[in-house]
Order: structure tokens, then sequence, then C-alpha cells
């Protein structure tokens, strides 16, 4: 059994190949292509999120369905609120992955329980596929502000305080989380500390190495983007305190992604917890947000200054 575990372990990543030129760091077209494609390295990825998917239905029939409102025009823009009693009470948003191009909020509603029993709100938006929009990751960006701006402006309707808005996000979601919070609020007519921090789980927060990996295939990133959307080079912008997670057998690019915006954020004297867990896939790392004793869960409650 032993040897047909680590078999199976040693066929995953890019499947062999000879070593063709470098296109980034010490990564061949393959490799990197690989490295920005979870399947590659956690083949079962489709039944972990159906999982997610069936605990965010047990979590509804604990709770209730949430409330679901508009923040926005389109049929898309509209977000769930999984309310808790306490009155006033902090507000955690949490951005879904997806590869930018799959999932809806519905499927992310199993870190709700948590939240609402801890004494928060918790908001899950939903918002573009990329692909639906033409490539254009500016599109999401934008929904995902305004969310975050409608939550502010309404929080008084479902019982929210304003003042203790959190957020977290997941992969691509992470990367949406990123932008977020690296977001010039005050020019957009919004308090500047607007957040108060954020969990950012498995996330990615420089675009250089997705815009030439295969996910250009369905995801437009230009210089403009690249630089604008890339919150690694925003964190002069940074204002709120983070906890950056990622597991050990995530891809190698996720891994990295993870530890070198984490290591900017502490070069830059702005606080910044890490959190590595071993032997973590990329979906355990959000499932584990679900958990009050789990590694994200339990680190965003006490961010949030609430008891697991």
């Amino acid at each position: 059994m032993a040897a047909a575990t680590a078999s199976a372990q040693q066929t995953l990543g890019p499947p062999p190949h000879p070593k063709g030129p470098k296109v980034y760091l010490d990564y061949d077209q393959i490799e990197l292509d690989a490295a920005y494609d979870q399947t590659v390295y956690e083949p079962d990825i489709d039944q972990l999120a159906a999982k997610l998917a069936s605990d965010s239905n047990t979590v509804r029939a604990h709770l209730g369905m949430p409330r679901r409102v508009a923040y926005g025009p389109k049929e898309i823009e509209k977000l769930d609120i999984y309310r808790t009693t306490r009155p006033n009470a902090p507000i955690f948003i949490f951005i879904h992955g997806g590869r930018w191009r799959v999932a809806i909020a519905h499927d992310y509603g199993f870190p709700a329980e948590t939240f609402v029993h801890a004494g928060a709100h918790f908001i899950a938006p939903d918002f573009d596929w990329v692909q639906n929009v033409d490539g254009d990751l500016n599109v999401l960006v934008a929904q995902v502000r305004r969310s975050i701006a409608w939550v502010h402006n309404n929080a008084a309707s479902f019982g929210g305080d304003p003042a203790r808005i959190y957020i977290g996000g997941h992969s691509s979601g992470g990367h949406l989380a990123g932008v977020a919070v690296t977001t010039g609020w005050k020019d957009l007519a919004l308090p500047p500390d607007l957040i108060k921090g954020a969990v950012l789980l498995s996330g990615i927060y420089d675009l250089k190495p997705v815009r030439i990996s295969n996910r250009s295939s369905y995801v437009k990133i230009d210089d403009t983007v690249e630089e604008a959307l890339s919150p690694q080079r925003h964190i002069d912008r940074l204002t709120v305190p983070l906890i950056v997670m990622n597991g050990t057998r995530e891809t190698p690019e996720f891994q990295r992604q993870s530890g070198d915006f984490a290591a900017a954020v502490k070069a830059a004297g702005k606080p910044v917890e890490t959190i590595v867990a071993e032997n973590y896939v990329h979906m355990e790392t959000v499932e584990s947000l679900a958990n009050p004793y789990g590694l994200a869960g339990q680190a965003a409650l006490k961010m949030m200054k609430l008891a697991s």
C-alpha cells in the first residue's frame, strides 16, 4: 500500500517530457501550464468541490436560505447574506474561486455556519465568469468592489456593522480579494479603511506567469492588466492585516505565489500572518475555513476577535 501511494504521488505534476526552453523562472511551457492547472496536482479536485457544494446544502438546512440581494444591475450581480442573530455584527465577505471561470456563491455557503454561530454575518457574492466577458478580469474586479461597497453602504439593512468588514478569498477569489485590499477605496468615495482584514487562501498575486500560461486561452492579460491587477505590485496601498495561507501539496506556483506575496508584505513592514498547511491540497485550504478550529477558520475568527 505504501509503495502504491508513493507511486501515485510521483505521477502528480507535468507529464514526463524533454525539458524545453525556459519560459518563466526554471519552468518550460509544459511545466508552467501544469503549475497553473490544479487538476494536475489534485486529480480529485472536482470531487472535492462537489463535496463542498453538498456541505453548503447541509449548512443551509441548518441556517435556512440566505437573503439574496442585488448589488448591481446585471442578473449575476447578487450576493447571499447568511445572517447572525447578534446585533450590529461584524461581516465576513467571501470571494469564491474557480479559475475565474466556474463556480457560484450558492456552492460556497459551507463556511457560513462557523461565522454565523461565532456572531458574524457571512456574505458570498456572485460575479461574472471571465469567459463570458471576453476574458476581461477588470469586469470581475469591478463587480467584487461593487459588492463590497454595497455591503458597506447597506450593512444596517441586515444588522451588520459597516466599521467591521473583513474579506476572504480562495484561489482566483484570493486574487480578487488581493486586488480588493490593494484598492484605493478613497478614490471610490468610500472610507480608505473600509476593509479591516483579509484571509487570502491559495491565491494569485502576480499575473505575469499567468499571462504566459495556458490560462491565457480564456483570460486576456496585457501590460495594463498585469500591472493594475497584480496585488504584489501595489503593497504600498495595503492598509489592513493579512492572513496568507497555502498548502504544501498544491502546485508549485500556488505555493510560490503565496510565499512571495507574504514575504513582500512583511518586507514592507505591514502585518501579515503566514500559514503553510502541511499536506493540504488546494481545496483543503478553503475547506478549513468552515471549521472554527481549522487552520483558516480559527485564524479568521481570531482576526475578527470572535471566539471559536
